[in-house]
């Protein structure tokens, strides 16, 4: 006659072991920091947003300025204000320009034609052998005098007659006259020309 013996305890069975108080305790750390760190995340995002804001606000107060100023600047009373002003300036210039031409044209400056005349009338009255070296004008022209040099001294009166052929130089006399052979350059003589100085007054001033 055979026996079974039932060897199988339960106590040797290797029991599970799901959570433990240390796995536990690091769960809860993650859970911590992470919750820190998102808090953290939150923080800044919300300090970014408020200086976003803070820098709306300013332009926006700026805007709002610039917008006042522009609606006082282009008032009808405003605008009315600047062009009653521009109009007179405008009419205190044209006045002071009127007052100036009339000054002007009554010779109390002398000479209101300016120079360019005489320009003309020296570069029209050309001699071949006879060029300007320089002149000076003094106000209307009373006052005049050339310097310049010529080959054959006998062709300068012939240039004085040509000069006094022009309407500019009419009513004026050349009155003194300077020739002189040019200055030796190292000691050396310069020949062929002749240098000369002419000074005109008034016609009227002739004869004193």
């Amino acid at each position: 006659m055979s026996q079974q013996i039932n060897l199988f305890n339960p106590v040797f069975l290797k029991q599970k072991k799901h959570f433990s108080a240390v796995t536990m305790l690091q769960a809860l750390l993650l859970i911590v920091l992470g919750s820190m760190l998102f808090y953290g995340y939150a923080m800044y995002q919300v300090k970014m947003l408020a200086k976003q804001t803070a820098e709306m606000n300013v332009r926006y107060e700026a805007e709002q300025k610039r917008l006042l100023n522009y609606i006082n600047e282009f008032s009808p009373q405003r605008a009315q204000k600047l062009l009653s002003d521009e109009l007179q300036m405008v009419e205190a210039q044209a006045s002071m320009q009127e007052a100036l031409l009339t000054t002007l044209k009554s010779g109390a400056f002398g000479n209101t034609q300016g120079y360019s005349e005489y320009l003309r009338a020296f570069a029209r009255q050309t001699v071949k052998g006879l060029w300007l070296t320089g002149f000076n004008i003094n106000g209307d022209g009373a006052q005049m005098s050339l310097h310049g040099a010529v080959v054959n001294p006998r062709q300068l009166p012939e240039y004085i007659q040509r000069l006094n052929r022009e309407p500019v130089m009419r009513g004026k006399s050349f009155a003194a006259l300077q020739m002189k052979l040019p200055a030796a350059v190292k000691d050396q003589p310069v020949a062929g020309y002749v240098e000369f100085s002419l000074r005109s007054v008034a016609a009227e001033e002739v004869g004193k």
